[in-house]
């Protein structure tokens, strides 16, 4: 791999202090790094692969208020996660939008004696199938913590004959269906990019490829994981936002701690037309009778099915398996009788560990999503470990650790991020006509279709790429999706290390399934030019890259079709 210098780690190395050392370099851990950077803290991260690399590229695209946690008792969760996604369809509207999330419901009162007892005793009891007066109760209570002056509709519901109507591939013995809003976001890692873009524009130091390794007179050691180079960082706190690795982490810092238990969630992207037109442009959404949260999600012009929730060792790459498979074509199935679906159709899978505390013999469906911050220290510099945590509350995480850490030093938070746009929400338009009308601002030499289409992918930071471009753009032959100038740009602007990191996470080339060969070489070929590797290390990106999508994400059969 690549062995020259790169300006993110020659920062580090040139000023190896900082007031907050962030270990972490998931949308929780640049969460944090942006907000104390808005607060004018002398902050810097280090992420031991590449950002939002981890759970946080392999979520279920989701913004959400979790109406299921309402059965365990977790209002004030759920009121966090409602009042944080509502925030996050306006200081995130580029990339985060409302979504119409539909549940099929095949009973009357399923549940009802199972729910109580997880709400009084926090237990999980025997998993059951939600029925709707179930349902329905846990919507109004969700409707009421939703309230604040309409950012989505209320919930709806319908018997049989209506749901059947509307979705005529649902089965025949469904009896109801109920239809609520959350929120999605398809390009997660572009929010965690522009997360971290904010905290580095005002002032913070940030560098992937760098991990932990250490601790020794007062300072963090850290591995330069392309060259195998160590420095050491000074730093008067350390926070470390690792995630499900969080322990393991702590443990090489020289403290051992058993704070985690995640679970590893699983995900297929099928290319199936009838499934996509079945979905209606909606989530389907339901709980299985094993208790396992189930959701088909139209996804561009694919179809996302998922989740599983299983025990997992951070120690081991997490990998989507053939059981996983079985068990979510049984999902559509269930819902879904009359349209098959099969492994030939799967372009792309996926999975990441959640970051939940540890739990015991708790069913994993049930452990709390909520998070926590853990204080002990490490010498004499304090160490806040994050325990827990998910994606919709990433920005009341940030403020909370924010606050903590500041407050160990005597100082306060000064900027208020929650009404504050982040990235390419920066003056994004509101409507169709605000859209248009910026299209035309920036269509000299793009043309307006293209500069339509990256406003929707990068929000109004598309307009820093436009000014690069000085002639018309070149089209790659493989895939129309993105232009030479394009690639170009996204790798010398984003700390692009490995191809992988721009098929993977500056690009949905790989999540939309089109991570095919012929894709690969000549994205390779443009990264190249563009970050100046020579023959040698062209090809070994390559051969990295075709290797890790074939072993981690089920690619085995790469073929030159786009």
């Amino acid at each position: 791999m690549a062995t020259t210098s790169r300006a993110s780690v020659e920062a580090l190395r040139a000023r190896p202090t900082a007031d907050f050392l962030v270990i972490g370099g998931g949308v929780n851990g640049v969460g944090i790094f942006r907000d104390l950077a808005l607060q004018g803290a002398d902050v810097a991260l280090v992420e031991r692969a590449d950002y939002a690399s981890g759970a946080s590229s392999a979520s279920s695209h989701m913004i959400h208020g979790g109406v299921r946690y309402l059965e365990n008792g977790e209002f004030r969760l759920v009121k966090e996660s409602v009042v944080e996604r509502n925030g996050l369809l306006k200081i995130a509207a580029h990339v985060v939008k409302p979504l119409p999330t539909v549940i099929p419901i095949f009973s009357t009162f399923s549940g009802l004696l199972s729910a109580p007892f997880r709400l009084l005793t926090h237990k999980a009891g025997r998993p059951k199938e939600r029925g709707a007066f179930l349902i329905k109760v846990g919507l109004i209570i969700y409707d009421f913590f939703s309230r604040d002056g309409g950012s989505v509709p209320r919930h709806k519901f319908h018997g049989r004959k209506k749901s059947l109507a509307a979705r005529p591939d649902f089965p025949n013995n469904i009896k109801y269906t109920a239809t609520y809003y959350d929120a999605s976001v398809h390009d997660p890692e572009r929010l965690v990019i522009d997360t971290l873009q904010d905290g580095i524009e005002h002032g913070g130091r940030a560098s992937n490829y760098l991990a932990a390794v250490g601790f020794a007179d007062d300072a963090v050691t850290v591995r330069d994981e392309i060259t195998g180079d160590e420095f050491a960082i000074t730093a008067k706190t350390v926070i470390n936002v690792s995630g499900s690795w969080t322990d393991l982490t702590n443990e090489a810092l020289g403290t051992a701690t058993t704070y985690m238990g995640g679970t590893k969630g699983s995900h297929i992207i099928l290319d199936n037309a009838e499934l996509l037109e079945a979905t209606g442009k909606s989530e389907i959404f339901f709980e299985n009778s094993d208790g396992r949260i189930v959701l088909i999600y139209p996804f561009r012009d694919r179809v996302m099915v998922g989740t599983t929730d299983l025990n997992a060792d951070p120690r081991e790459v997490t990998r989507c398996t053939e059981a996983e498979v079985d068990y979510f074509f049984g999902l559509v199935a269930k819902v879904f009788p009359t349209i098959a679906v099969d492994r030939s159709q799967i372009v792309y899978r996926f999975s990441g560990i959640r970051p939940l505390p540890r739990h015991g013999d708790l069913e994993p469906g049930f452990v709390s999503r909520d998070y926590r911050i853990v204080e002990s220290a490490l010498g004499s510099v304090p160490l806040l470990s994050v325990v827990g945590g998910k994606w919709t509350t990433f920005r009341a995480l940030a403020e909370h650790v924010s606050r903590d850490a500041l407050a160990l030093h005597g100082q306060e938070r000064t900027v208020t991020t929650a009404r504050m746009p982040i990235g390419g929400a920066r003056d994004f338009p509101r409507d169709d006509a605000g859209k248009a009308a910026w299209a035309v601002r920036h269509s000299a030499v793009v043309g307006e279709a293209r500069a339509d289409r990256l406003l929707r992918r990068y929000g109004t930071t598309a307009a820093a790429f436009i000014a690069t471009v000085t002639e018309p753009e070149t089209m790659l032959e493989s895939t129309d999706k993105y232009s030479r100038e394009e690639i170009a740009w996204l790798s010398r602007t984003y700390q692009v290390v490995r191809l992988v990191d721009v098929i993977q996470r500056r690009t949905s080339i790989a999540m939309a399934g089109r991570a095919v060969d012929n894709v690969l070489v000549e994205v390779a070929d443009v990264v190249a030019e563009a970050l100046g590797w020579d023959a040698q290390e062209r090809d070994a990106q390559l051969a990295h890259a075709r290797g890790y999508l074939a072993d981690v994400h089920g690619l085995t059969e790469l073929v030159s079709v786009a």
